[in-house]
């Protein structure tokens, strides 16, 4: 995997930049495999780096989480793309911020992770949940992962 550094315009005060970032998770639609998130992956390494966004992408068992940061902007831009794509159903925010700091993900990642680590995610996210969407949202894709006999520990019926 190749490194890609990107320019901060959104400077501010001592050199650090004026960071957005959202943590969001959503159920992959029917259909969406692994070739899908390889094309998700090639598509932003070609266009994030002109708009200032980096982050990590994360994809298992049907499920995508991701942290994306950027100027505001283009962050805001690229989660109404997602909202919208039809790759992606139930797409919750778990968390939304800006700062001032140093960008945590300056490269484009993506890591394939195990079915049990989508349900570690999806459990941590909604013991943090504030908002009521986004607590039914997290318990629904919980469900299904169960339903669908995935991300269930060992000795689970």
């Amino acid at each position: 995997m190749s490194a890609h550094r990107h320019a901060q315009s959104d400077e501010h005060g001592i050199g650090l930049p004026l960071l957005h970032q959202v943590i969001y998770c959503s159920r992959a639609a029917p259909g969406v495999e692994a070739s899908a998130v390889d094309r998700i992956i090639e598509t932003a390494r070609r266009v994030n780096p002109a708009h200032g966004i980096t982050g990590l992408l994360v994809f298992g068992s049907g499920m995508f989480f991701q942290w994306i940061e950027g100027p505001r902007d283009n962050v805001t831009l690229l989660m109404e793309r997602i909202r919208s794509d039809p790759r992606h159903e139930q797409v919750v925010t778990l968390s939304e911020t800006e700062e001032v700091r140093e960008r945590l993900f300056p490269d484009w990642d993506m890591e394939l992770v195990t079915a049990d680590d989508i349900r570690d995610v999806l459990l941590d996210a909604l013991a943090t949940a504030e908002d009521d969407r986004s607590t039914g949202a997290l318990t629904l894709m919980l469900e299904q992962l169960e339903a669908d006999g995935v991300g269930s520990p060992v000795g689970d019926a």
